[in-house]
């Protein structure tokens, strides 16, 4: 880039100009690049929606605040996802009872059958004519004499009882998947900070009426920050990841580098962009949705040799560039500029009013009425 050089006063220079650094106009080769403009993106953002119909209760804070991962965020209202819980509870209670009741009708039956063993003791004629009647071939039929009609009916009862202990289980399962069910639209009636980072926009208040789908708020990590670019599809190719170029934030006019972080597979249909995501460095300026630019090159166009110099040997009067130049006489004489694009964070390219070789003041000296060192697309 641009070399520069520690100079000793020299006899012509006026006092107001002596001690100021002397630099040499350095040539650099570059190609030719693209400023693209595009919008200032955190690296994780979550828009937090009600997953239930209710009231908002409570909200933790407002635009600005941070929080913690899992702090609750907002509360809508519970009261009847509760009183169906404690129905489901209930019948869970009533599942139990049941599943109690028949497991002990089953054991008694097991253990003690009752059948019909009033009609059975022989004491009552018809009762025992018409069992000998109905039941005598399944008592031919059984082995060991067991006697059929006592075999039949207590295998009738038992499997009467195993039935009722399994709807009783049933129930009970039931009842339970009822429960968990309202534990989970409970867990929806809270939202949680997915991780570490700010509200950057609300939009209910406490004793909003929400549906399901409406958004609540909108929470990022705002640590680490982006750009977002719509990149031209015959710039991509130059691209890869990880690669540096030089960006400007629209806060202080801030020049930094910045990392290809992700090229999308797929372009748009209808713009022919592809979106490319840059990390910044830490701590810079500003925050999401602001302006910011970036310089891509263009490997299409060839490249070009073109004077450059420090961005601190800029003066402006308004709109207008210029510099100082030591003439032959070791004079300083103002010179307006017209300047190129920045091949650095500090160094600037300079399309026409300097050539390569010339002396310049690197910090324009005291003696600069009505000119400004700053820049005036800078912010103040």
């Amino acid at each position: 880039m641009c070399a520069s050089s520690q100079a000793q006063p020299e006899v012509g220079i006026p006092v107001s100009a002596q001690g100021a650094a002397v630099i040499v106009v350095q040539p650099a080769q570059t190609g030719a690049s693209v400023t693209l403009g595009g919008s200032v993106v955190p690296y994780k953002q979550v828009a937090l929606t009600a997953q239930i119909p209710g009231r908002i209760e409570f909200i933790a804070g407002t635009e600005g605040d941070r929080f913690k991962a899992q702090d609750i965020l907002v509360t809508i209202d519970d009261d009847d996802l509760l009183a169906q819980r404690r129905a489901a509870l209930a019948q869970l209670a009533n599942a139990q009872a049941e599943i109690g009741n028949a497991q002990m009708q089953y054991s008694r039956e097991l253990i003690s059958p009752q059948g019909k063993s009033l009609y059975r003791s022989g004491g009552m004629g018809m009762p025992g004519m018409f069992d000998q009647m109905f039941t005598q071939p399944f008592s031919n039929a059984m082995p060991g004499n067991v006697g059929g009609d006592r075999y039949v009916d207590r295998q009738a009862d038992l499997y009467s009882y195993g039935s009722r202990l399994s709807q009783a289980q049933s129930g009970e399962l039931t009842a339970r998947s009822q429960i968990d069910q309202i534990d989970a639209r409970l867990r929806d009636a809270r939202s949680f900070a997915p991780f570490d980072g700010v509200i950057i926009k609300k939009m209910v208040e406490v004793g909003d009426t929400v549906q399901p789908g409406m958004q609540l708020l909108e929470f990022a990590d705002t640590t680490y920050l982006q750009v977002q670019v719509d990149v031209p599809s015959r710039l991509v190719p130059s691209l890869s990841k990880g690669m540096l170029v030089p960006a400007r934030l629209d806060v202080g006019n801030t020049r930094v580098e910045a990392r290809v972080a992700q090229i999308f597979p797929a372009a748009d249909a209808v713009r022919h962009t592809v979106t490319v995501k840059f990390d910044l460095p830490e701590g810079v300026p500003g925050g999401p949705g602001m302006y910011a630019e970036v310089m891509l090159p263009d490997s299409t166009a060839p490249s070009t040799v073109v004077p450059v110099i420090p961005d601190s040997a800029v003066l402006w009067r308004g709109a207008l560039p210029a510099i100082y130049v030591l003439d032959e006489k070791n004079q300083p004489q103002l010179r307006l500029i017209r300047l190129g694009d920045y091949v650095s964070n500090d160094q600037v390219s300079v399309l026409s009013g300097v050539t390569v070789g010339e002396r310049i003041f690197a910090q324009p000296p005291t003696t600069t009425s009505g000119w400004s060192t700053n820049n005036p697309n800078q912010n103040p």
